[in-house]
């Protein structure tokens, strides 16, 4: 006999439908398709011989206690090495202010199980980072969702809606200030400062969420809200940050930093989570702090960026001319830019056509946590080659004009 084992399943998953975006990757197996949809980093920029050396030496000196199980809240060098990496963007931080996650990914999972019931609402910016969305549904909650402007998040709209609101206050505001994920909008100063003057009025915490912060290629850093709240001593941000786009996505080790209390408790969950983040890879991210010289690194992974972003921008003004009536955003940083097509064009459906073009781009509608919009696509302009951007946008602009 056939079991429903859809009955089965506990209230938060039943509609749970999973990472959207992964189920557009698996189609992407056929070699001759460019991709412009992941947010992977280039491989030309990993420290391969930097990573071999580490691991040789600690397999030499460390390997029975790299093969067992380590400390639930992360390796007190790793921890060390971060709190000395954070001084460098003015954010003073002490250990109990930190935990060691296994991902961004599972920074934005705790976040959510810590702050959520069903029906708590979330306030995001309408786009935002889909893995985000994905990750605070697991809870059930309400998104609302505010449109950002050219230089961020419409302040003035989130202060309207949180009165709107009244009683129902919002759990807390869910921001990516720089090079935003899937945008690629850096928020300015002045709207960095509204936004944490409107948490303080209303009592809402902010998740700053850094994973590209260090990839600026044009214009000067901006603080983040964390070293906003710390000069203010207001202890309402909590910061969420990942190694995969500055060392390698396949270690799997993020952080979170944020008040003394809420750091315990992201602990607790990860007890009952992922236990302890493997002390293998925790390692080869402290030697990426202190042996494998990052800034020099950094500054090649920005030149190199930096190239790729303008050879894209550039063949896009060629093949994209205005009669088109297709837009896109202009990073200072990150590894995204966002594209707008005509409102009759559907992105979900161009994602289909663009495949028999052996191009693939992200159907802007996995950005949004409600009330979607489908006329825009992300794109990422990092793991291409430079040979492939120009000619991903070539076959990107003749899939459009066939499609219209």
């Amino acid at each position: 006999m056939k079991k429903n084992w859809n009955s089965r399943f506990s209230d938060n998953l039943k509609e749970y439908g999973g990472y959207s975006i992964g189920k557009l990757f698996a189609l992407l197996s056929d070699p001759e398709i460019i991709s412009l949809a992941g947010g992977l980093p280039s491989p030309e920029m990993f420290l391969k011989e930097g990573m071999r050396t580490a691991s040789k030496n600690r397999l030499q000196e460390n390997i029975e206690t790299i093969m067992q199980y380590t400390n639930i809240k992360g390796e007190i060098d790793l921890i060390k090495a971060v709190i000395q990496f954070l001084k460098r963007d003015n954010i003073h931080i002490s250990e109990e202010n930190i935990v060691i996650t296994s991902s961004g990914q599972h920074g934005l999972d705790i976040t959510g199980r810590l702050f959520l019931n069903p029906g708590d609402i979330v306030i995001i910016d309408r786009p935002t980072f889909a893995g985000a969305i994905v990750a605070f549904q697991l809870q059930r909650p309400e998104f609302i969702g505010i449109d950002t402007e050219e230089a961020g998040p419409d302040v003035k709209s989130y202060e309207k809606k949180i009165e709107e609101l009244k009683k129902k206050k919002p759990k807390y505001m869910y921001v990516i200030p720089d090079f935003q994920n899937p945008s690629g909008i850096t928020m300015s100063l002045k709207k960095r400062e509204a936004l944490l003057d409107l948490s303080y009025k209303y009592d809402i915490p902010i998740v700053e969420d850094s994973p590209y912060r260090d990839l600026r290629y044009y214009g000067k850093t901006i603080p983040s809200i964390y070293e906003l709240d710390q000069e203010r001593e207001g202890g309402h941000v909590i910061g969420l940050y990942t190694f995969s786009k500055l060392f390698c996505p396949g270690i799997r080790v993020g952080f979170n930093i944020g008040p003394k209390d809420v750091i315990d408790r992201m602990t607790n969950i990860k007890e009952g989570n992922v236990l302890n983040t493997p002390k293998y890879n925790q390692d080869m991210c402290t030697a990426f702090l202190t042996e494998m010289n990052y800034e020099p690194h950094l500054e090649k992974c920005r030149k190199y960026y930096r190239e790729k972003l303008n050879i894209f921008l550039q063949t896009m003004e060629k093949y994209f001319p205005p009669e088109m009536g297709i837009t896109w955003t202009k990073p200072e940083g990150g590894l995204f830019l966002w594209v707008t097509v005509p409102e009759h064009i559907d992105t979900y459906k161009l994602f289909y056509e663009a495949l028999k073009f052996k191009v693939a781009f992200v159907p802007g509608s996995a950005f949004y946590g409600e009330n979607q919009s489908n006329n825009h696509m992300r794109i990422n302009f990092s793991f291409a080659s430079k040979e492939q951007l120009t000619e991903a946008v070539k076959r990107l602009s003749e899939c459009i004009k066939n499609h219209i």
